[in-house]
């Protein structure tokens, strides 16, 4: 099936403690990828944010399209031009 990682992410940064955002698929051993996230939570994030944030998505979205796995980071990785770094996304989780 095809996700569309905009479309998550658009999602995810409506989200009042989410500030940046970046989803991508991981490899899986069942499906070959699975929908992952990265989020840079606003401020202190609450016990429970991951959770709270895949439960948002499944409310709004088809399951399948919700992310598996949330982590939480200080900074989404990002180039001068503001470009995801996506190699040190993955490489952070």
């Amino acid at each position: 099936m095809n996700v569309y990682p905009r479309e998550v992410e658009d999602l995810l940064a409506l989200h009042p403690a989410v500030a940046d955002v970046v989803v991508f698929g991981a490899p899986d051993e069942e499906y070959g990828e699975q929908v992952r996230a990265v989020v840079e939570p606003l401020g202190e994030p609450a016990p429970g944010l991951a959770e709270q944030l895949v439960a948002h998505c499944r409310e709004r979205l088809a399951h399948y399209k919700c992310p598996r796995r949330i982590d939480l980071v200080d900074r989404v990785p990002r180039s001068d031009a503001g470009k995801i770094l996506l190699d040190r996304v993955r490489g952070a989780v």
